[in-house]
């Protein structure tokens, strides 16, 4: 690791941290995290943290990347990369990146034995924190195969404290095996976590965290930290996860209610050196995401409307593509919705456990649901190539701006406006940078 390289992960994780204390002092301020391996995405992110001249956070789940590669096939120091070569692209400065490592625990290996899934989160953490990776979320609530788990399923708090410790103390010996000057974690803890991907059918009821609930957390966790001589990793554990009644389901978003997490708010403020971090708010209205940075949740997190606004993109210019090509001598149609569809349905494992109803019902929801399990799919070679070749194929031949009206727009506008360029990935990033630009907005990096 160079030098520069050290620099770079200090000033973002420095903004960051100034962000989190400006919000704790009533500005307003916050942070949005982009939970996302999807390129188009990621390029949105850096054009809006551009715009803002603003950090940019991007973080990565346990399931999605760790040292078996996850569902992505990305090892933490391949995410990395991958993430700078975008940066590189786009012309983004990495310096301004601040990278995380979301749920990292046992989950993904919950269905062995604890001692056996800690072993490989332990190893997980410490590559997360060699690659370069800043803000960690300690997740040990994942009950592993032969845990007892209390009445209401979950583990209890001792439990879950002691792994956090037990997490922290791997990610404090891989920190000490960095360079000198190498910005030290910043740590998320909380056990009212949504699981990793999304919540399968038959989700828990969604209740706001009870002010009593996360002083038992805070205080327990902070002993177990003090007790495995972590005093100076409690001092930079920046937020805890908590519940602000905010979830999506396939084609329901339960929207925020800022008189429901008052009583959070005011706990905070009094009994909390760090600031909230709110999970699931896809899908939550501007003015809604902008009260709940005011209220303390300084740091939103999102993925799945980001891909879910590609994936109504690339449908919109496959629509267009049919339309404007179908009867084009020369031209091979992209066929992007068969291609996933059939990908969905050869490998199921990532959707079936998720949607319920009959064939056309499920069909429905491989396409259109919030939860957008698609999002698993796009990464897979045919897929890619059929994205490619509708790329490739409006490229070649521009969509007359009536089909661009017709199926995109607020794209349309731009283009006529000569605002964006009649392009498909241009256009694909313009509707993405759609939602960001509300997560901007609620973050106060713009009026």
């Amino acid at each position: 690791m160079t030098a520069q390289g050290t620099r770079r992960r200090s000033n973002g994780a420095r903004e960051l941290r100034d962000l989190l204390n400006a919000n704790r002092r009533g500005t307003g301020l916050g942070i949005y995290s982009i939970c996302s391996a999807n390129r188009y995405v990621l390029e949105a992110g850096m054009m809006q943290a551009s715009r803002d001249r603003a950090p940019l956070l991007i973080e990565s789940t346990s399931n999605q990347v760790n040292q078996f590669g996850g569902y992505t096939g990305q090892t933490p120091g391949d995410f990395v990369k991958f993430i700078h070569e975008i940066a590189r692209a786009m012309r983004f400065p990495s310096e301004r990146i601040v990278l995380g490592g979301d749920h990292l625990g046992p989950h993904p290996w919950r269905n062995v034995t604890a001692a056996l899934a800690m072993e490989k989160a332990r190893e997980m953490v410490r590559e997360y924190l060699l690659a370069g990776f800043t803000k960690i979320h300690l997740d040990a609530s994942m009950p592993c195969q032969g845990d007892v788990v209390e009445r209401d399923g979950q583990l209890s708090v001792d439990l879950v404290s002691a792994r956090a410790a037990e997490l922290c103390q791997a990610a404090e010996d891989a920190y000490r095996r960095l360079p000198r000057g190498a910005s030290a974690p910043l740590y998320v803890i909380g056990n009212e976590v949504p699981v990793p991907g999304g919540e399968h059918s038959g989700a828990r009821r969604l209740n706001v965290t009870r002010t009593k609930d996360l002083n038992r957390v805070l205080d327990i966790t902070k002993k177990t930290f003090w007790s495995w001589g972590l005093q100076s990793a409690w001092e930079r554990v920046i937020a805890v996860v908590v519940q602000p009644g905010v979830e999506f389901g396939d084609a329901t978003v339960t929207p925020y209610d800022s008189g429901k997490a008052r009583l959070l708010s005011r706990f905070l403020k009094a009994n909390w050196s760090g600031v909230f971090e709110a999970h699931s708010t896809d899908y939550q209205t501007s003015a809604a995401l902008r009260q709940m940075v005011k209220d303390h949740f300084a740091i939103l997190k999102v993925g799945p409307a980001l891909t879910f606004a590609f994936r109504e993109a690339v449908f919109a210019l496959e629509a267009i593509e049919r339309e404007w090509l179908c009867a084009r001598s020369g031209v091979s149609l992209s066929e992007l919705g068969e291609t996933l569809e059939r990908a969905m349905l050869e490998n199921p494992v990532h959707w079936k456990n998720y949607y319920q109803g009959d064939e056309n019902t499920l069909r429905f929801a491989r396409k259109y649901s919030f939860s957008d399990r698609a999002r698993y799919y796009w990464p897979q070679l045919e897929v890619l190539h059929a994205l490619g070749k509708l790329i490739e194929n409006l490229e070649m031949h521009p969509a007359p701006l009536g089909l661009l009206s017709q199926y995109l727009p607020l794209q349309a506008e731009a283009v006529r406006n000569r605002a964006l360029a009649n392009r498909p990935a241009d256009l694909i990033r313009h509707r993405i940078l759609a939602v960001i630009d509300q997560y901007s907005y609620a973050c106060g990096m713009r009026s």
